[in-house]
């Protein structure tokens, strides 16, 4: 904490103490990584039960890409993004929850958001899903980096 001079209207200068910048995001850095990791996560929880409510069309999807060992990659799709999924939003193994998922989404990202391949509208569309994915990856290399955060599974194993 630092001492800094405030001017009043035809007073003296009186001294007031400053919380500084680290103090004053104290609460956030406690719970962002929470927030963090709930945001993360939605999106591979949510992604994982539509393949399986929607198994026929999902492998139909998966096909037209020209994907081999469908029904293969389709369950392993749904174990990846339900269990890393889980493993970030609970903050439990949230380092490995979140490699594994930076790591799907490399080959997801190009495959499935190839924006290179396209024209006009859809490779707009492409290119915004290419770039959200990085977004992602983004995201989920920071868990990788720092950690889930004080509100985890991890931080109460320790």
């Amino acid at each position: 904490m630092s001492i800094q001079s405030m001017p009043t209207a035809g007073h003296e200068p009186h001294l007031r103490p400053s919380l500084g910048p680290r103090a004053a995001f104290a609460g956030v850095e406690q719970f962002a990584p929470l927030v963090g990791r709930i945001l993360l996560s939605t999106i591979f929880l949510i992604s994982g039960v539509m393949k399986v409510v929607g198994w026929n069309e999902t492998e139909g999807m998966m096909a037209s890409m020209g994907m081999p060992a469908v029904p293969l990659f389709h369950v392993g799709a749904i174990l990846v993004e339900l269990g890393a999924g889980l493993g970030v939003l609970l903050g439990c193994q949230a380092r490995v929850s979140a490699l594994v998922l930076f790591l799907f989404l490399i080959p997801t990202t190009l495959i499935f958001h190839a924006f290179w391949a396209y024209e006009g509208a859809q490779q707009q569309m492409q290119m915004i899903n290419f770039l959200k994915n990085l977004a992602i990856m983004g995201g989920l290399a920071l868990v990788v980096g720092f950690g889930a955060g004080p509100f985890s599974i991890d931080r109460r194993r320790k």
